[in-house]
């Protein structure tokens, strides 16, 4: 059969192009699955790997829609296009991923009805085209289950299981699934023993709603066992539980034993506390409970159903307790009973009572005592500080540091709510006592200032303080106070001169008294700096020129004596000194010729002044 010229050109033209799409090659990488929580966001990757660089590409993605495709994106170099009319128009981008060839697909508000499949086609042309998939997975975990146990008693005696209770998981994605437990173990159908009954349910939102209901062949042993019903369900990448409740149903047997125990306090029972004691058969329904004392058999308890109420019970209500029970069906009476022991602490008896006067250096010995059901344990404490332990507190060579309040407490080791405690009030008698009383205390202070003393006395009975202050007529009490066992006092003293000031406590069992040295300091009102050495040389060059004045003064006297200048008389002399001059004595006489001048008047001893008309001097030699 002989071809045409151009179907041969075709055919060669179709051979070349199959060619080279087989030579060029697209390695597409999709994730499998997505996973994502209802109402995120979601992001599918599609990377793709070109053999040789294409000069231009084009990408799309579709959705599966039941058996067909809808396209949702379209892009390529010159345009980026979100499909119209579509479930995901404007909820979706598509971005490049970071430096590597490929573009993520990001859905925004992730609903229910987008767990689909997604595709993503490459198309490089000459450079060759691919495809991959991704199934987006959306899930939102159900409603905390809930559990409904049936009210009635269901019999033992029952042949085929009986409904107990049922549970219920709502609104949850995908469908979730729901396992029942009694106790820690899982129940799984049995046939004559346990069915399960599910009924599922999809919600017009999409949602699923599980119902579970249990039937079960209960025994006696069911009375006190919990059954609850587990919900598990998927979450993305793990699958996750959730526990209802635990429920008790009514299981109804005869009764075979009658137990008595104590409710309530828990622990040891003591004095002012209120008794709960209960009483509990092993049947079901219970029958009615009647209470009584062995040894008062005759005279029922008055008691609220199974439990008996004691209350602000005492020691006489310690004993045993018994409990009587009859099966209505039987009519046989089965009993239990218990011992009640009320725990008691009298209160505590401190020797001696009440307070107690002691004399410095005296000893006493305290005791607190506490009857008791239990063993005891004393401690006492002053001041809030424990200063022994045991029921005898030994107080040695007593000082005012001793006196004040002791209290002892008394407690119950093994009952922690059982405790009383007594008092006794120590009085240490004795003479004032200061701190350091016999040790002067030195001070200094600058001159023209005020400085506070303070003195404080420990005595009983209360002392009082005086002051008495030597070098100082500025000073006064400022403070004084008193508390039980001591007066405090306190002075304002004005520095003039060195003091010593001396502070007396005085009671009628004595004295004491403290001492206080103040050296005044002189206040210095040069700027510069004093030196004792450079004050002395002052005070001797003074006293140098002054007699060197003296010296050449008498020779200028004596001087104008010989020459007769000057006269001498007995009107108008006076002695220098209160001597007699002696014969050998030189005698001066001064006069000046008008009253208004005024004479160098010489002071003597007694601080007189001579006139100026009446002095004279005696220089002898």
């Amino acid at each position: 059969m002989a071809f045409p010229k151009n179907s041969f050109i075709l055919l060669f033209v179709l051979i070349c192009s199959l060619s080279l799409n087989a030579w060029a090659k697209v390695d597409m990488t999709m994730e499998e699955s997505v996973e994502v929580y209802l109402g995120d966001s979601a992001g599918i990757p599609c990377q793709y790997v070109f053999s040789e660089q294409p000069r231009a590409f084009m990408i799309q993605w579709f959705v599966r829609n039941h058996s067909s495709r809808e396209r949702i994106y379209y892009g390529d170099n010159a345009q980026q296009i979100v499909d119209d009319g579509t479930d995901f128009t404007g909820r979706i981008t598509v971005s490049n991923i970071g430096d590597k060839e490929g573009v993520l697909l990001t859905i925004q508000d992730v609903q229910l009805t987008d767990e689909r499949e997604f595709f993503c086609q490459v198309n490089g042309m000459a450079a060759g085209n691919g495809e991959g998939k991704t199934h987006l997975r959306v899930f939102d975990p159900p409603m905390a289950p809930v559990i409904e146990g049936v009210h009635a008693g269901i019999s033992v005696t029952n042949e085929l299981p009986s409904r107990i209770a049922s549970c219920e998981a709502r609104n949850g994605f995908p469908r979730p699934n729901i396992t029942w437990y009694r106790g820690i173990s899982p129940l799984t159908p049995t046939h004559g023993q346990i069915n399960v009954l599910i009924l599922v349910t999809r919600e017009s939102s999409g949602f699923y709603t599980v119902q579970s209901k249990l039937q079960y062949k209960v025994a006696k042993e069911d009375k006190d066992v919990l059954f609850s019903c587990e919900v598990s369900y998927y979450v993305p990448g793990a699958v996750r539980t959730a526990e209802s409740k635990g429920i008790n149903i009514t299981v109804h047997y005869p009764t075979t034993v009658v137990e008595l125990w104590k409710e309530s306090p828990q622990g040891l029972v003591k004095e002012g506390d209120t008794v709960e004691i209960r009483c509990q058969g092993d049947g079901n329904p219970p029958p009615p409970f009647t209470f009584n004392r062995q040894q008062e058999q005759e005279t029922a308890l008055e008691a609220s159903d199974d439990t008996l109420v004691l209350r602000e019970v005492t020691r006489g209500d310690s004993g045993v307790y018994q409990c009587r029970s009859l099966d209505l069906d039987t009519y046989e009476e089965v009993m239990g009973d218990m011992q009640l022991i009320v725990h008691y602490l009298d209160p505590a008896l401190v020797v001696p009572k009440d307070s107690e006067i002691m004399f410095k250096g005296e000893s006493l010995t305290a005791t607190c005592n506490a009857l008791s059901s239990l063993q005891t344990f004393t401690v006492w404490f002053k001041n809030g500080q424990q200063v022994g332990t045991g029921h005898m507190l030994f107080l040695q060579d007593a000082t005012y540091d001793t006196a004040g309040e002791y209290v002892c407490e008394v407690t119950v080791p093994s009952l922690p709510g059982l405790h009383t405690s007594g008092s006794v009030h120590i009085i240490v008698q004795g003479a004032p006592q200061m701190k350091d009383a016999d040790k002067e205390v030195e001070m200094e202070e600058g001159a023209g200032k005020w400085m506070n003393l303070s003195c404080e006395a420990h005595a009983h009975p209360l002392p009082t303080i005086s002051w008495t202050v030597t070098g100082s007529q500025s000073w006064r009490e400022v403070l004084t106070s008193a508390t039980e066992h001591s007066t405090i006092s306190l002075v304002s003293i004005k520095v003039t001169s060195d003091i010593t000031a001396f502070c007396n406590a005085t009671n009628e069992m004595g004295t004491e008294a403290k001492s206080f040295s103040i050296s005044a300091i002189p206040m210095v009102t040069s700027t510069a700096p004093y030196s004792p050495a450079e004050g002395n040389g002052v005070i001797i060059v003074v006293v140098i020129i002054c007699v060197l004045l003296l010296a050449v003064l008498g020779s200028v006297l004596y001087f104008l004596h010989k020459k007769g200048k000057i006269p001498c008389g007995r009107s108008g002399k006076q002695e220098i000194t209160k001597e007699n001059p002696n014969k050998d004595g030189i005698v001066v006489e001064m006069k000046t010729d008008t009253k208004t001048e005024e004479a160098v008047l010489l002071k003597g001893v007694n601080g007189d002044k001579n006139g100026p008309n009446d002095q004279y001097m005696d220089l002898r030699k």
